[in-house]
């Protein structure tokens, strides 16, 4: 070996030194200024205060600001295109969620990628939807919403808050599972769908349970099913759609913590440990009572979100769901 390349190979190796001793020494100081928590949702919903909570305790926790940034629009694929541009340095955080996980199969131009443009940090939280109907169709149960379908092919309608959302997805998915028919019939938004099913317009919709309960528990819903794989601790006597009818079934949304790519591993681990700490608070358990907090690892994250993409393509393929 010449004594060149000897020079440049010492060289190299000391270069690496340095930048593992950086990325050591920025993890020690993180975070030393403020924080920007991007959420691909308006003010007021169910994510944004997910991200409000946990951003809190954050703050508290760092003695930093941490700023809520809600970047609603585009199937929440504004506030994703913006954190994939951002520093990979651990000052811009994005609250990744299945709409982002879905949007690659969905969306014929998108000018991110779920995968190669995120470095996971955590599984932030999971909800269940519950699937309800209008008591129109007199349709309580599984069994019961089976029958019908088989018995009236394409006649039982199932409203969603938009194409190639989770809501529209989640009933996709039940056809596949069910060998069902169902007619689809996409709006703007959660609220003007769920009118319509309390008015009879339309017979189903997969929405959040939380807030579907006090309706059904007032009459003006009936409970299908809840689609987690286990029953919900939320309302323990509603079974699972997978027990009741259509095994394996299992849908929902969920939310995570990402950076954009090839932020150092070291502000990466710094950032998981203390968002698991966070999710771990009994006050933070109480005021999002209605999410299963998860905490997962980086890389347990990133099975789940690779797992996730291709689940729901091959469920948009089936479909033949595509946005321009």
């Amino acid at each position: 070996m010449s004594g060149t390349t000897m020079k440049i190979m010492l060289g190299c190796f000391f270069l690496l030194l340095i930048a593992m001793g950086a990325s050591g020494v920025a993890a020690q100081t993180y975070p030393n200024k403020p924080v920007r928590f991007i959420v691909p949702f308006t003010p007021g919903g169910s994510a944004d205060s997910l991200a409000r909570v946990v951003g809190q305790k954050l703050q508290e926790k760092w003695r930093v600001p941490v700023i809520i940034d809600n970047r609603g629009g585009a199937g929440a694929n504004i506030g994703a295109q913006l954190a994939a541009a951002a520093p990979p340095d651990g000052y811009t955080i994005f609250q990744f969620n299945i709409a982002n996980a879905i949007a690659i199969s969905v969306y014929k131009k998108l000018n991110y990628d779920p995968i190669k443009d995120f470095s996971p940090v955590t599984l932030l939280a999971m909800q269940s939807f519950i699937l309800v109907a209008t008591p129109a169709i007199n349709v309580g149960s599984m069994q019961e919403l089976i029958a019908l379908a088989k018995a009236q092919p394409g006649k039982v309608i199932y409203a969603s808050s938009g194409i190639g959302g989770s809501s529209h997805l989640a009933g996709e998915l039940l056809k596949t599972v069910a060998n069902i028919n169902l007619l689809h019939v996409p709006y703007k938004g959660s609220g003007p769908a769920l009118s319509d099913v309390l008015s009879g317009q339309v017979h189903l919709l997969f929405n959040n349970l939380m807030a579907s309960l006090p309706l059904v528990k007032a009459g003006k819903l009936r409970a299908v099913g809840v689609t987690s794989a286990k029953r919900s601790p939320l309302a323990p006597e509603l079974p699972t759609i997978a027990e009741s009818g259509a095994p394996g079934y299992e849908a929902g949304t969920w939310y995570g913590v990402v950076t954009p790519a090839h932020t150092p591993r070291a502000v990466v681990n710094k950032l998981y440990t203390d968002v698991k700490q966070v999710v771990e608070i009994r006050e933070v358990h109480k005021q999002l009572s209605g999410y299963e907090l998860v905490g997962s690892s980086p890389e347990q994250f990133a099975q789940f979100l690779k797992a996730e993409v291709e689940r729901w393509g091959r469920v948009v393929k089936f479909a033949g769901v595509q946005i321009d």
